[in-house]
């Protein structure tokens, strides 16, 4: 006897529709699985077979021959557990074939018949809605995940006998009544939109002077342009950058989808939470390997790039970095996407993301204070060296942030907190947001040389600015182009529908500090 059961297989941020068929013969007792299957998958013969018997189902010995399509689309993980059981007892009569008819299955079997959870159920999900599936049957664990993808009908089961009720339809009607409950409470543990976000908990106004570093962090944000600040230890630059979060917008409903497909495919969504609602800001260490900040393995999944998409990438002490794993950054810089080629396939991981990056000036942190500073020049050098032009150059701002004085930490004004200035972010992205509609730019860090043509009219103050600053600062087409939008950013916020004088010399600032400290003359 035959039957078929769709699931899903995971291929970068999206998913695969795969059908799974079995057959029941007679003939010389055996188990046989075909279709480009994974060493996991394989290994799901055992797992099913003693799940069915501990579940109170009895199989006669016969011949099982199972099948994954397409065949030529690689198959891994655990995640075929649930199919192929439902698939062998729909092929061995314990269910009637019209109740499996168009309907997606996802989950992992434990040896007693207990269905745990799996990754990347969100793509699966709306997967199954795209393919008009009328049922999805997830682990109960997964469930609002599911439901987070709206249009379908996703149930949950905690075993295999529930799943099988769930499929004859024996317990569909208090499974509906469940989910009615989960869509007016908002489901349990899930955060309500009215609650603080997480990033909240710091916050701007807790930073003692450095004005200076907080209107370079506003500037940034505004235009999602990527920031390094450079000053010696304790100076507060890994605070602003932690802050950076607290004043971008809350993302949207297309967003959250996004950002929650990436974390579902990676296992990293937090329990309760089957959409993302804050940007993500990651932190890696600076002994993270190449592999882990772009993504990979021997089936592809997503690194720190992606993971930081629609949000903050934060790099502390960038010079600590190895300058291989520093130099994968500069393609989804550009591109804002990271191709990852392996054996088992190649996937496309988005990574939109701001890179915030803080170093110190030297090993001992205290050029150019040569009071302090125990450094040779050729030291410097070499420390600032593992910082490539070609990488500093996709910084639209370098940001000098001083050691805070002693009248700093007890008399300095409490300074202007997250949420003032996320209002003031907002409004800017609004301004963008109205000007690049129907174009192909978003945020003004998206302009190349066209859109700063056609969008980027400056006045002649400005002008002469730009020129100035061009030749004394010995400035490439690139680092021209981010002053430009820099510039561009900083008139948004003041609301000026061109770019002024002050816009353009308060951009040229954001330029120079990296001049200060590289430059082809060798170090001032």
């Amino acid at each position: 006897m035959f039957c078929s059961i769709l699931s899903a297989a995971l291929l970068g941020v999206d998913s695969r529709l795969v059908e799974v068929e079995a057959d029941v013969s007679e003939g010389l007792p055996m188990f046989s699985m075909v279709g480009y299957l994974s060493s996991q998958v394989r290994e799901a013969q055992d797992r099913v077979r003693t799940a069915i018997k501990n579940s109170g189902i009895r199989l006669q010995p016969k011949r099982i021959t199972l099948n994954m399509s397409p065949a030529d689309l690689r198959k891994e993980g655990t995640s075929f557990d649930l199919p192929i059981a439902i698939g062998i007892l729909g092929a061995y009569g314990h269910l009637r074939p019209s109740s499996v008819e168009n309907i997606m299955a996802a989950g992992e079997l434990s040896l007693n018949g207990e269905i745990r959870p799996v990754r990347g159920v969100l793509p699966m999900a709306l997967m199954a809605k795209e393919s008009g599936c009328r049922l999805f049957l997830v682990p109960r664990e997964n469930l609002k995940e599911a439901q987070a993808a709206g249009g379908i009908a996703a149930y949950g089961a905690g075993n295999l006998n529930e799943a099988i009720d769930i499929i004859e339809g024996r317990s569909i009607l208090e499974k509906a009544q469940d989910e009615e409950r989960y869509r007016e409470g908002g489901g349990e543990g899930q955060k309500n939109d009215t609650e603080p976000l997480r990033h909240e908990r710091e916050d701007f106004s807790d930073i003692l002077g450095q004005e200076a570093g907080k209107r370079a962090a506003q500037i940034a944000m505004a235009g999602l342009h990527n920031i390094l600040f450079i000053g010696p230890p304790g100076a507060g630059k890994s605070l602003i950058a932690k802050r950076l979060p607290t004043i971008l917008p809350p993302m949207s409903e297309e967003e959250q989808l996004e950002v929650s497909k990436i974390y579902s495919i990676a296992g990293m969504l937090p329990k309760g939470e089957p959409l993302l609602k804050t940007r993500p800001f990651r932190a890696p260490h600076h002994t993270v390997t190449a592999q882990a900040l772009a993504g990979g393995g021997r089936y592809p999944r997503p690194g720190e790039v992606s993971l930081a998409h629609r949000g903050v990438l934060f790099l502390d002490e960038l010079a600590e970095f190895s300058s291989s794993t520093l130099e994968i950054l500069r393609q989804p810089l550009e591109e804002h996407s990271i191709w990852i080629a392996r054996m088992g396939g190649s996937c496309m991981f988005p990574a939109r993301f701001v890179l915030a990056a803080a170093m110190n000036p030297c090993k001992c942190g205290y050029f150019p204070d040569l009071e302090r500073c125990i450094c040779t020049p050729g030291q410097v050098q070499r420390y600032l060296g593992r910082i490539s032009q070609p990488l500093l150059e996709r910084f639209d701002m370098c940001v000098e942030i001083p050691k805070a004085g002693y009248d700093d930490m007890l008399s300095a004004p409490p300074g202007e907190d997250s949420a003032g200035m996320r209002a003031k972010v907002c409004a800017s992205m609004e301004i963008q947001e109205e000007r690049y509609r129907g174009s192909a730019y978003r945020y003004n860090s998206d302009l190349d040389g066209e859109g700063i043509s056609r969008y980027c009219a400056m006045d002649r103050e400005a002008e002469e600015i730009m020129k100035s600053a061009f030749y004394r600062l010995d400035l490439s087409v690139r680092s021209y182009h981010h002053v430009i939008r820099t510039a561009r950013t900083i008139a948004d916020l003041e609301g000026s529908s061109i770019i002024r004088g002050g816009h353009a010399a308060e951009a040229v600032c954001y330029r120079s500090a990296d001049r200060k400290y590289w430059n082809r003359g060798g170090i001032y």
